[in-house]
């Protein structure tokens, strides 16, 4: 049975709530379209969710199914918006390295609220973190992940913390700014405890927590 395709493009929208849910349907958003205070509900895989070209302003995202390595992300411009649920592997932000279509010149996030999210193996790219709310505890933001990989390589991480996840940073894209992990799954793939962990994760200054 072939999946309906459901589009929004063109257009601008605004106090809208979008429904993203139904499983056989394949959701397009963009090209040239803006959303503004509306609320959109996820339940969705990333391989079902199409993002080109949208401005996101002052949006709600309630994310019902956990959202995947999403890299649509960085196809659009998301200002002021706020993250409900759980998002791994998903990056956010001005990246256009990551491809040669116009649309990753587009790409941006400023003044977004991640409190209410869980966050794990999520980047932000190329943008000011300072203007993001980022989720607390369990999950925890390492900023400027590049640059303060020597800083974080310095000390003794518990587990296999250290040799797959702190010693990786340097190999980050260029532009990454930002990464949020969760603290209970990085401590039970790579043998640790979630109070270990945060009794290093407290030594630095450039881990938000």
């Amino acid at each position: 049975m072939l999946a309906k395709k459901v589009f929004y493009e063109d257009k601008e929208l605004e106090n809208e709530r979008l429904e993203l849910t139904d499983k056989g349907s394949l959701y397009f958003l963009g090209r040239n379209l803006t959303l503004r205070n509306c609320t959109l509900v996820l339940k969705v895989p990333a391989s079902r969710l199409f993002i080109r070209e949208v401005r996101f302003i002052d949006c709600a995202f309630e994310v019902k199914q956990e959202l995947k390595n999403h890299q649509d992300w960085i196809k659009a411009s998301l200002t002021g918006c706020r993250f409900k649920g759980r998002l791994t592997g998903c990056d956010f932000g001005h990246w256009p390295e990551y491809g040669s279509e116009p649309e990753y010149q587009l790409g941006s996030i400023e003044n977004c609220d991640f409190s209410e999210a869980r966050l794990e193996a999520c980047r932000i790219m190329g943008s000011d973190p300072a203007t993001i709310r980022f989720p607390k505890w369990p999950c925890f933001t390492i900023l400027d992940p590049i640059g303060r990989a020597r800083e974080l390589n310095s000390v003794q991480w518990p587990g296999r913390v250290g040799p797959i996840v702190i010693e990786t940073l340097s190999t980050e894209p260029p532009g990454t700014v930002a990464l949020t992990e969760h603290a209970l799954s990085i401590a039970k793939r790579f043998d640790t405890t979630p109070e270990e962990l945060r009794a290093v994760i407290e030594k630095f200054d450039c881990i938000i927590y």
